[in-house]
Parts: structure tokens; sequence; C-alpha cells
């Protein structure tokens, strides 16, 4: 290639490098804004007169007084005391502490499968038919009578491991005027033993002991669901106790910028009196006025609505005279904890979070129900043993020397006595198996199936708690770290507002400033004042979910299940 031929190339790959660097800054380079075009006037749809020469009515407003409550003397309350009566009195904790009473007694229902069953049978009876022969027959061949007096006693009852067993006694007497009779009257004694022990199916695990089993798996998780709504309980108490003082500190700072607002009015009124300002200025404060007018009826509703929030949580009784009271917090802000770590709180929620003991007794439930369902799958084979000792004893009668009769053995001889010591003399034992089970087994299949499944259904819901404890402890300690930087955020704002509005007042009185700025000033320092009010409830309540999503919250209020809902159940 000659080098008029590499002259061109290069200068061909120059303005090609450079046609591409011209490219790529005219992508990087927006196009210049161009003029548009006007736009058309708006089509608008067809509106009714509504109300026509409608004006809002010229009214006064009511006394600024928070509604239902004597006003005055506030009634204080401490936040471990709404605690202590939302604990005792909260309706649905009362309801959450009866289920698990109802559980507690749930067990000892189901013990009475194994409770021992007495029985007691006496009777009498009287029987008169006719003779059938001269041997059969009463005195000069008169009807037979026979009185009978009977009492039979015993008990009986299961086992756990399946076993069923009975034990009777039974004792009778019998007078007979048949002629030919050896006793008269006779006594009779028995004792029957009975055992039947399942040897396949219902051996181990049956019924009853499954519904044991599950009574006290129910009383378990009715427990962590009591202690569950109480950590709920004490949370809503919490946030909405530290949303009241917010609400009353709120009340206060509207106030607080009323009174300065109405000062600065009336310092403008006078001033344009004299002709030293504009009548606009004090038209302007006192627009200013009727807006933190409108801020503190506004800041008292708020108060209101907490209030009865508050009462809802601590009282049952709709004349509980706390209703009338007009409540006060008289509890400091939060004290900060340490700095909290992930691991260290994810390792307390895992030991202490009652939801945790709701899942475990679920999984406990589901295996009791597959163990017994996998029991049922298998043939009935049941072992049954019986021992019967039958006792005689009576008044023997002269034998029947023409008819060869033989005197009765003395030891046949007495009453109720002999005949019991009788009892081992006249022996009958019985064993037997029985084997039965259904052609096709399907209830027993259709029931094991449905295990498996709750089975894995409690399994999903277990792993569902672990990931809720895990993401309400995540979002707690990040929602303390957050709160914290808000609440810093927030009083620096404040106590920059506060300078500038004081400035801007003296730069006012010097005649440097105008009514505008003043007002302008201490609108921007009650916002700043709010936000550092709602930073510090929040970082109370922070706290508080933090002591909830870690579940120490129920050993910080000391919480005893067996007092739960106690006021409320007591009535």
């Amino acid at each position: 290639m000659t080098t008029r031929h590499l002259s061109a190339l290069a200068l061909s790959l120059a303005v090609a490098a450079s046609a591409a660097s011209a490219a790529r800054a005219a992508q990087a380079t927006p196009p210049a804004a161009t003029v548009p075009s006007p736009e058309p006037s708006p089509v608008s749809p067809a509106v009714p007169s509504v109300a026509p020469g409608f004006k809002a009515p010229d009214v006064r407003p009511t006394a600024a007084d928070v509604v239902g409550v004597t006003q005055q003397p506030f009634v204080g309350i401490a936040l471990p005391d709404a605690i202590g009566m939302a604990l005792m009195k909260n309706p649905d904790l009362a309801v959450a502490a009866a289920n698990a009473k109802i559980a507690s007694y749930q067990i000892r229902a189901a013990r009475g499968a194994y409770d021992v069953r007495f029985m007691i049978e006496p009777s009498i009876k009287h029987a008169k038919s006719a003779p059938e022969n001269a041997f059969f027959a009463g005195p000069n061949f008169g009807p037979v009578e026979q009185n009978i007096q009977n009492l039979k006693a015993g008990v009986s009852g299961q086992l756990p491991l399946g076993t069923q067993y009975s034990v009777s006694l039974a004792q009778t007497r019998v007078d007979d005027n048949t002629v030919v009779n050896a006793f008269d009257p006779y006594y009779l004694a028995s004792l029957d033993l009975s055992v039947t022990q399942p040897l396949l199916k219902n051996a181990g695990i049956n019924q009853s002991k499954l519904q044991l089993e599950l009574a006290r798996i129910g009383d378990s998780a009715s427990r962590a669901g009591a202690l569950a709504a109480a950590s709920t309980t004490i949370a809503n108490v919490e946030n909405v106790y530290w949303d009241l003082v917010a609400a009353w500190r709120n009340a206060a700072i509207q106030e607080a910028a009323l009174r300065n607002t109405i000062a600065q009015q009336n310092s403008n009124v006078r001033l344009a009196k004299k002709g030293a300002a504009a009548p606009i200025d004090a038209v302007e404060s006192s627009t200013q006025v009727a807006v933190y007018q409108d801020n503190v009826f506004s800041a008292l509703q708020t108060v209101s609505e907490l209030q009865n929030q508050l009462k809802s949580l601590i009282v049952d009784d709709p004349a509980d005279p706390i209703w009338r009271a007009n409540l006060m917090p008289t509890s400091p802000v939060q004290q900060l904890p340490a700095a909290p770590h992930l691991s260290d709180e994810l390792t307390l929620a895992m030991q202490h979070r009652p939801e945790l003991a709701q899942a475990q007794a679920a999984q406990a439930q589901a295996n009791a129900d597959l163990a017994f369902a996998k029991n049922q799958m298998l043939p009935q084979v049941d072992l049954q043993l019986q021992y019967q000792g039958n006792g005689f004893a009576g008044n023997a009668l002269p034998p029947l020397a023409a008819f060869g009769a033989q005197v009765p053995p003395g030891y046949l001889g007495g009453t109720y006595g002999n005949a019991y010591g009788n009892l081992g003399r006249f022996p009958t034992y019985s064993a037997g198996v029985v084997i039965s089970t259904p052609i096709g087994n399907n209830t027993a299949r259709a029931d094991l199936a449905v295990a498996h499944e709750q089975q894995r259904i409690a399994k999903i819901q277990s792993n569902g708690v672990d990931e809720r404890i895990v993401f309400d402890v995540r979002n707690a300690v990040q929602g303390y770290q957050s709160a914290l930087a808000r609440l810093y955020a927030a009083r620096r704002a404040r106590e920059n507002a506060q300078a500038v509005y004081a400035s801007e007042e003296r730069k006012f009185k010097n005649g440097a400033s105008t009514t505008f700025l003043v007002l302008q000033r201490e609108t921007e320092l009650v916002a700043d004042e709010g936000r550092e009010l709602q930073a510090q409830t929040d970082l109370n309540k922070a706290i508080v979910e933090m002591q909830r999503a870690d579940g120490t919250i129920l050993q910080a209020n000391n919480v005893a299940l067996d007092t739960l809902g106690k006021g409320d159940l007591q009535k």
C-alpha cells in the first residue's frame, strides 16, 4: 500500500471518529427548547348550580373544651397505671384469659376418660310359677315360689395404653319352696374379672389418649395466645398513651402560637390606627389568628379522640367514672435503651415471642393427629382375658333317702360368708383374641391423608411465624435508628427556626421587616415544633415496637398470666 493510500485511510478514520464523537455529544446534550403552541380553551363539563345563594353562615365557635369530660381539674394517669388497668380490665384480654382457663378445664375433662367408674345394683325379685311335676312343685303340688335378693357392685375403666378392665362382685339369696330342694335358702357369690388389651390398633395411642394430649397442647396454645394478646394490648396502650402526650403538647404549641399571633395582630391594629402601619398588615395578622384558632380546635379534637381510645383500652364498663375524667399523661418520655444490635434482638425474639409457642403447639397437634391416624390404619387385634369365681352355700335340707340322695358336704353349708369362701372352688377361665378390620379401610386412609396435610400446613405456618418475627425485629431496629435520626434533625430545625423567628421579630420592631415575614417565620417555627414533637413521639413508639418485636414487653411490664382480665371476670 502506498503512502498516499495510508494517508487517505488515516483521514477516513479520523473523520469517522469525529462523527461518532459528535453523535455522542449530540446524545448527551439535550436539544434546545422550542416554544410550545398555545393550548386551546378547555372543554369543561356542564356543572349544575347547586344551593344557589349559598354563603358560609355567620356562626361563633363553641367553647374550646374536650367534650364529655369534666374540664377541671385534670386527672393525671401514669403509663404503668394505664397498662395495669388494661391488663386487668381490657375486654379482649379478659376473653383471652378466659379461653386459657377453659383450656385448662378441658385437660381435666379429658382425664375423665380414665376415671374409675363405680357401679352398684341392688334388686329384689318375687317369682311364682305353676308346678311342672311332682319334683318341681311347691308343697301339696302348689305353685313354685321364689324370693330373690341380689346385690352387685363393681368398678370399671380404662388405662392410658388402651387397656379396658372390669372388676365386680355379686351376691344372691334365693328362698325356694320347691319340694325337691337341697338348700333353702341358698346363697350365691361371684367375682368377675375381665381385661381387654388392644395389641395393634388403639395400642399405645387411642382416642382417649389423643384427646388428653390435644387438650394439653390446646392449653399451651391458649396460654401463649393470652400472652400474645397481652403483648398487643400493652403495645396499643403505650402507643395511644404517647400519642395523647403528643396531642396535649401539640395543643399547647397551637395555643402559644395563637397567643403570639393575637399579640401581633393587636400591635398591628394599634400601629395602623396611628398611621404607622398599613391597615392590610392588621388584616393579614387577623387571618393568621383565624388559622391558629382552627388549629387549636383540631388539636383538642385529637386530644378527645385519643382520650376515648385510651379509656376504651383500660376500662370495660361504659359507666366507669374514668369516662368523665380529663386525662393528662404524667409519665416522662421513654428512656433510650442501649444501641440495639440486630443479632441480639433476634436472639431475644426467638426466646420470648409467644407466637413461637403457638406455632409449636400447632406443630405438636399435627404430630399427635398424624400418630393417631397411622395407628388407626392397623387391624383391630384385642386380647380378651376373663376370670369368674363362683361361690355357693346354703341351708341344707334333709336328704330324700328314698331316692338315694346324699348329704351335702359341710363346706356348702352356711350363708354369704361361706359362699364368698367358696369362690375359688368353682372358677371359670377364658382367653381369646378378637381380630377385625374393615375391607378397604377408607376412613383410616382418608384420615391419614388429612393428618399429613395438617402437618404440612403446621410446618408452613411455623416457618411463616419465624419469618414474621425476623421481619418485625429488622423493621423495629431500623425504625428505632430512623426515629433517632429524625429527632436529631427535627430538634436542630426547631432550634434554627426559633432563632430565625426571634431575629425577624427584632427586625420588625426596628422597622427592618414586615408583618408577612414575621408571620411566615412564626408559621415555620410552629411547623418545626410539630415535627420535633412528632419525631419524639415516633421515638417513644419505636421503643415500644422494639420491645414488642423482641418479646421483652411482657417481662418489662411484669405480666402474670393468672391475673390477666381478672377485673372483668370477677364481676
